[in-house]
């Protein structure tokens, strides 16, 4: 994992995680990657994998089993859902609108070109089932 300077470190493992279980590679009841195992893999400070595991534990995407480990939560996918929904609101969606009003893109604009993602990305997926 590279990872970006624009960003603390813990918050970059995080997405990683949340990506592990929206890409459905970790499954709700799995046992995770121990502290030690991940800072191992991706070469960083294990206080800097508890940080994040802790924040995780906040948000109720992973627990702690006392003695054997983290676990997925049980709703993790609605818990990362609901976290990335708040980081993007707040951070990445004001920037959006400023690009937005900076390049004076109209609204039915942006509905249309956002009708034609999902068409082509989504609903053609759908037609394949």
């Amino acid at each position: 994992m590279e990872f970006n300077s624009n960003k603390a470190i813990y918050l970059q493992i995080v997405e990683h995680v949340c990506e592990q279980i929206m890409l459905k590679v970790w499954a709700p009841e799995d046992k995770v990657s121990s502290v030690r195992e991940l800072a191992v893999q991706l070469e960083v400070n294990p206080n800097t994998v508890m940080r994040a595991y802790d924040f995780l534990q906040q948000k109720e995407v992973i627990y702690n089993k006392r003695g054997i480990g983290f676990f997925v939560s049980p709703d993790a996918m609605g818990a990362v859902k609901l976290y990335k929904k708040s980081v993007f609101l707040e951070e990445e969606l004001p920037q959006v609108f400023r690009n937005i009003y900076l390049l004076n893109i109209s609204l039915d604009e942006l509905k249309d070109r956002y009708q034609a993602f999902v068409d082509q990305n989504f609903n053609a997926n759908q037609d394949e089932n």
